[in-house]
């Protein structure tokens, strides 16, 4: 895979930032340095992620910020040669919840990008302010020809006996991680019933591209996760009946929709064949292809950081319900 994280494409202003004409006038032939997409180190330390659009002359901005989904940015703008776009943040206040406005403004300074970040409460009154940056993700490569990539000895990555090779991601929350008869468990359910926001666990040993084969199983309503180099989540949950959606089992979270429904009911072990190549993403679930070696436009909610240009740990989703693992087998690329 390419090392370079950003592209060098020259930053271009147009005539009509230049004299101050509305952004909307920009001349054809000449291209919004904007448009692409943004790798974003979020205030506090988050992944985040922006894609910038041009629709038939008006700018499409998408935004990842930190957890959850990739979602429509809530407008965004030029304003004399910034970028301007904003999302909405929910919080809650006496148990009620009140929708704050955050509106972020981009410049460039070629393929990096300085953001600042301003947040409004419903009266309109500023509490909060931020800067932070991004920087230019380079263009996807072609999809790779699987047939041709050579792979090297698999690499079981769970032992059977304990969680050796292993460490938390969250040493102040519970670590619900244990090995019973040979099975990773996860088992947030605390002794008077309620479940624990368990910590997540990685890898030691860090990835580039590579061939995952898992075994697993997840309970009624399971929800986890098996992040790619700590950065895309192939989503493990309980969705068997459920019509495809990239929430579901074996979806890249959020970004690719499963192209058909191969799920198992829940309490049943299941198989995840993934493979990642050149960040194109391919997924068997339980023998059936339902990616195929699809573009990863970039990272997934809860990445541990948004460079998809350096290798990475295997990490597992703890902190949402119970799940079991037999098998962690990963087979890595040769280049």
């Amino acid at each position: 895979m390419k090392k370079t994280a950003f592209s060098s494409i020259p930053l271009i202003i147009t005539s009509a930032v230049l004299l101050g004409a509305s952004p909307w006038l920009i001349a054809a032939d000449f291209a919004n340095p904007f448009i692409g997409r943004w790798a974003l180190d979020l205030p506090g330390g988050g992944a985040g992620w922006l894609g910038i659009e041009d629709q038939n002359g008006s700018l499409k901005g998408t935004l990842l910020w930190g957890g959850g989904s990739v979602l429509p940015a809530a407008g965004t703008k030029m304003e004399n040669g910034v970028l301007v776009f904003s999302r909405e943040v929910y919080t809650k206040d006496d148990g009620k919840v009140v929708r704050h406005i955050e509106t972020i403004s981009a410049r460039l300074e070629g393929d990096k990008m300085e953001l600042k970040s301003i947040t409004v409460d419903p009266a309109g009154i500023e509490i909060a302010r931020s800067e932070f940056k991004g920087g230019r993700i380079a263009d996807l490569p072609p999809k790779p020809d699987l047939s041709q990539v050579k792979f090297g000895n698999p690499i079981s990555l769970l032992n059977g006996k304990d969680l050796a090779g292993w460490t938390v991601l969250n040493e102040k929350a519970p670590n619900c991680w244990s090995v019973i008869d040979g099975v990773l468990v996860n088992n947030v359910v605390a002794a008077d019933g309620t479940n624990q926001h368990g910590t997540n666990i990685r890898t030691e040993a860090e990835f580039e591209d590579f061939n995952l084969k898992a075994e697993l199983r997840v309970p009624e309503g399971g929800n986890s996760g098996i992040y790619l180099r700590g950065v895309y989540e192939v989503q493990v949950a309980e969705s068997f009946g459920k019509p495809c959606d990239s929430h579901n089992m074996g979806a890249l979270y959020s970004r690719i929709v499963p192209s058909v429904a191969a799920e198992k009911p829940a309490g049943v072990w299941q198989t995840l064949d993934i493979t990642l190549v050149d960040r194109h993403l391919t997924v068997l679930l339980n023998g059936v292809t339902i990616i195929d070696n699809q573009p990863v436009l970039g990272c997934t909610g809860g990445a541990l950081t948004s460079d998809e240009f350096q290798p990475g740990p295997i990490f597992l989703q703890g902190d949402h319900t119970n799940v079991e693992y037999r098998k962690l087998e990963l087979t890595p690329v040769i280049r």
